[in-house]
């Protein structure tokens, strides 16, 4: 009996192994390596936390990973110090300041965090559910998950499903992932432990 116990014991430590390996941290807590910023808006690195700002020019502002990523699941931890407005967008571009692409919202209570907007295009695609809202702890830290896998995109927020959309234009899109700074001013969300497992 021993010896298949050990095989087994053996197979799970391998599986964990590869498993951890897949999983790679997008953000290190140093600096900004392997981010772009777009716009004047303000993104740097403070007691190992990732922190976006509005600027003098209180414009749309965007971090966007220098890799594209196309089907993964991505984890973010996040706190709303001011104005929450901000999102994490998937598969997207940009020109300047104005990108395409998928935003899974981050907003400030009742205003749909996980939903899913599209910009310069259908706007509001899914929005929480109204009883879903609560799950949004505004001030203090949250935990957000993303599944993008082919049309299929799932968001929980807290541990809790927010939405699952499946969209064919979603399946054929192609891009990075960008944290953004919504305009008007006044806004300062700070990142942490943001993971990646490609799929």
């Amino acid at each position: 009996m021993k010896k298949p116990f050990l095989l087994f014991c053996a197979f799970i430590a391998l599986t964990s192994v590869v498993a951890a390996q897949k999983t790679k941290k997008l953000f290190n807590g140093k600096d900004l390596s392997g981010w772009a910023i777009h716009g004047t808006e303000k993104w740097y690195v403070d007691d190992g936390e990732l922190v976006c700002e509005s600027g003098p020019d209180k414009e749309y502002g965007y971090l966007s990973t220098e890799k594209k990523y196309k089907n993964f699941i991505l984890d973010v931890k996040f706190k709303q110090e001011a104005n929450g407005n901000s999102g994490v967008f998937i598969r997207s571009g940009i020109q300047g300041t104005k990108i395409s692409g998928w935003q899974v919202e981050v907003a400030p209570i009742n205003q749909h965090t996980g939903g899913i907007y599209e910009s310069y295009g259908r706007n509001w695609l899914i929005q929480p559910k109204p009883e879903d809202e609560k799950y949004l702890k505004q001030g203090e830290w949250n935990k957000m998950k993303i599944k993008v896998v082919g049309d299929e995109v799932t968001t929980w927020l807290n541990g809790h499903q927010m939405v699952y959309f499946k969209d064919e234009k979603i399946g054929k899109g192609e891009g990075f992932i960008a944290l953004q700074i919504h305009s008007g001013g006044g806004i300062k969300v700070r990142w942490k432990d943001l993971k990646i497992k490609e799929l």
